[in-house]
């Protein structure tokens, strides 16, 4: 981001608040060895289901393992599944949609149609079928929404090249004496990053939606290892008598969605400067009536 972005994004309350959110959902399972009060896999039957205590603030689970440091250790699991797919898929989808919308012709014939074959086998299906072939693990995971995430990418990128490669700085460029390299890391790529940053951070939330409900039928993330998802899955039968269980699991997947989401949101309000806010627009409209 040049300059007057980071300013506009320092400007921001809105974005500097969901970032630092961000930020501390993100740092929270990286120091989970130094913060986490107890081993979050060590069985303790003499604390069995306890709701709440100050040893353990937010209970124990069926096994006497407390949830605080199976939360703070599942951030860490999830997350960083959730990190690596979406970074595999926005790097292929990224390089197969410039490589199509900047190329044209029969390559660009042959990966929107492979695209569009992809897209239409349901993604969710296919992970699961993928998975439950492979076998429930979170390295399958990974290889079976990598496989399906990448289309999406593929297809914005494809559309904004598309767009790009005929403004007049891109002409510029090439007259210029820029080659056909030169031209897209120096001006396709530049201007449409900014929209790809968006996709990228909302991206986020989905994906850890869909790791959870695949944690949930137990395609996932595997015992003992604790992940948010699993987490879910091992509560939802003492839903009655421990509902604490899958309470602060939940509200963990909720909270990660909702400020990656919003984050990407008002990332885009920074980015995009042909997007104007609802207010600001009910603003102009106000001066306009008042001057005419």
């Amino acid at each position: 981001m040049n300059t007057i972005t980071v300013k506009k994004a320092l400007k921001n309350p809105q974005f500097m608040i969901l970032l630092v959110l961000a930020v501390i959902l993100i740092l929270v399972p990286i120091l989970a060895p130094w913060i986490a009060p107890h081993d979050p896999i060590q069985d303790d039957f003499a604390n069995f289901m306890i709701s709440g205590s100050r040893e353990y603030p937010l209970g124990t689970d069926q096994l006497g393992r407390c949830i605080l440091s199976r939360l703070i250790w599942g951030g860490r699991t999830s997350l960083l599944v959730v990190f690596i797919v979406v970074a595999v898929s926005a790097v292929v989808g990224i390089v197969l949609g410039i490589t199509a919308g900047f190329t044209g012709g029969w390559v660009d014939t042959l990966i929107s149609r492979f695209t569009e074959i992809v897209i239409a086998i349901p993604a969710t299906i296919f992970i699961i079928a993928l998975v439950s072939v492979l076998g429930p693990s979170l390295k399958n995971t990974i290889i079976a929404m990598s496989l399906v995430g990448w289309t999406e990418y593929m297809r914005v990128t494809r559309a904004l090249v598309m767009a790009a490669k005929s403004n007049t700085y891109t002409e510029e460029a090439r007259l210029g004496g820029l080659s056909e390299g030169m031209v897209i890391h120096r001006t396709i790529v530049p201007n449409i990053m900014p929209y790809l940053l968006v996709n990228i951070t909302q991206d986020i939330g989905g994906k850890l939606l869909t790791l959870s409900g695949l944690s949930l039928l137990g395609l996932s993330s595997q015992p003992p290892t604790p992940e948010w998802g699993f987490m879910l899955a091992q509560g939802k039968d003492y839903i009655q008598a421990a509902p604490w269980l899958i309470i602060y699991p939940g509200l963990a997947i909720v909270l990660n969605v909702v400020v990656f989401n919003l984050l990407g949101d008002s990332l885009r309000d920074i980015l995009d400067p042909r997007y104007e806010k609802p207010r600001k627009k009910r603003r102009k409209l106000k001066t306009w009536l008042e001057t005419n």
